[in-house]
């Protein structure tokens, strides 16, 4: 059985004393102690309420801001620090937020000083923790309804993956306002009792002055820390290095292992399923594989054509790190799950024979369907990603008479011509796999997380 998800914080692993700098968020130093104490208070001032906004700074106050509608059993809705008018307005509005914690004029401040008690019982557990808002790549962001109880499987699968203990230094510097950063980089570390270190902006410095044992980035952080060999040997005295939110190139990949010694390890997740499957600590860490399933997880790949291309298709999920469903979008959340109740991810994916997951991109951009072959357009990226003039890759299906679609790379690259990127992917690949054209760009569009944004790519 799980246990409830405030256990671990209310009540430190045993032999794990507290200390004044359990938690470190932009320099500034706090024990569990005092977070407890300064959540407590907002506890008190919240309880009721429908549901509360959580401006996410990477400050100590949204961590206490964020426990303290967690101890409450009040829905944490954080909003991006730097969502425009119309954002904020659709989160707020459609979240029915009835208070704003944070920095903003018209916000609730939130005070580390503050010190109050709270004796509630901890809320049911199939209650709501928070509602992620995805990112309204199809339309306007909806609110995912995460249960307490997922994010309580979801890290103590992760705990079990990663052994990860009370022992560790998690260092990460990533947003507060995503999965990453915010259930896995501070409730993760709140429930295992190990020590975080949040660097405020995750820069290759910043990550190499932290003498941490468990290191978190998404692949753009890690590209900046191969770019500064300095800064990435200065990781080698790390347990772990864990790359997540996109896949992880090639090249960054190689470049990790060369500088620090070991092989990072990837894991897949969204917003609607937490993290759902791993590399485990003592598993096989290969480029571009995500995993195994967590504990209790299911997964399954569904092949809905007969199209040659092997085992490639739509990856669903079946397991307790699920949400609920989206807010007041009762049609949204009945088409995202099947109909014996797996969640339809949208994601590509291969299972391998010892049952390793490989994501090869979005069912809606990336599976590719040329010449009556199935393709991954991610693993015609890492092929690019492997020559040496190419710094970014992104490979996408267009209209095409005869093959129904053309492969299309968009590629930064500096002193290679179009024809000796196509015969290096098919010298690596199939040749059914190579690009049919090749764009040549400044710089891939990309959202806040790094992720490469297809839709936004030119016309050709």
């Amino acid at each position: 059985m799980t246990a409830p998800l405030l256990t671990a914080l209310s009540a430190p692993s045993p032999g794990v004393p507290d200390r004044p700098d359990a938690l470190t968020l932009a320099d500034r130093p706090c024990s569990r102690e005092q977070l407890l104490a300064a959540a407590s208070a907002v506890a008190n001032r919240i309880a009721g309420a429908r549901s509360v906004a959580v401006r996410a700074e990477p400050t100590l106050e949204t961590v206490v801001a964020v426990v303290g509608g967690l101890r409450a059993g009040v829905p944490v809705v954080p909003l991006p620090p730097d969502a425009g008018p119309a954002e904020r307005t659709h989160i707020l509005r459609d979240s029915g937020a009835e208070l704003v914690l944070g920095s903003g004029e018209s916000d609730v401040p939130v005070n580390i000083h503050d010190r109050a008690t709270w004796n509630a019982p901890e809320p049911d557990p199939s209650s709501t923790a928070f509602v992620l808002y995805t990112s309204g790549t199809t339309g306007a962001p909806k609110g995912a309804l995460i249960p307490r109880a997922a994010v309580a499987a979801c890290l103590d699968g992760l705990a079990d993956a990663w052994q990860w203990t009370a022992e560790d230094t998690l260092v990460h510097g990533l947003p507060l306002f995503h999965v990453h950063g915010l259930v896995l980089g501070v409730l993760g570390a709140l429930r295992t009792g190990c020590r975080l270190v949040h660097t405020g902006r995750p820069t290759p410095r910043a990550y190499a002055a932290a003498g941490g044992s468990l290191y978190f980035g998404v692949p753009t952080v890690w590209s900046r820390v191969v770019a500064e060999p300095d800064a990435a040997r200065a990781l080698a005295g790390a347990r772990l290095l864990v790359s997540g939110s996109a896949a992880l190139p090639a090249p960054v990949f190689r470049g990790l292992e060369q500088l620090t010694g070991q092989r990072p390890i990837e894991r897949y997740g969204m917003t609607e399923t937490l993290i759902t499957v791993s590399t485990r600590a003592d598993g096989n860490r290969a480029q571009g594989a995500v995993g195994l399933p967590l504990p209790g997880v299911r997964t399954r790949v569904v092949l809905t054509e007969t199209e040659e291309g092997g085992g490639i298709g739509e990856l669903e999920v079946s397991g307790p790190t699920l949400f609920s469903g989206y807010l007041n979008r009762p049609e949204a959340t009945a088409e995202s799950r099947t109909a014996d109740g797996w969640f339809r991810t949208g994601d590509i994916a291969t299972i391998e024979e010892d049952g390793t997951h490989r994501i090869v991109g979005r069912a809606s951009t990336d599976l590719i369907k040329s010449g009556g072959y199935r393709i991954g357009a991610g693993e015609v990226e890492n092929a690019l990603l492997d020559h040496p003039a190419v710094r970014e890759a992104a490979v996408v299906g267009l209209p095409h008479d005869d093959l129904g679609q053309e492969l299309v790379a968009y590629v930064v690259a500096d002193g290679i011509g179009e024809r000796e990127l196509i015969d290096f992917v098919a010298g690596h690949l199939s040749v059914h796999k190579r690009p049919r054209r090749v764009a040549f760009l400044d710089a891939l569009p990309r959202n806040a997380m790094g992720k490469p944004q297809k839709k936004l790519l030119p016309p050709l």
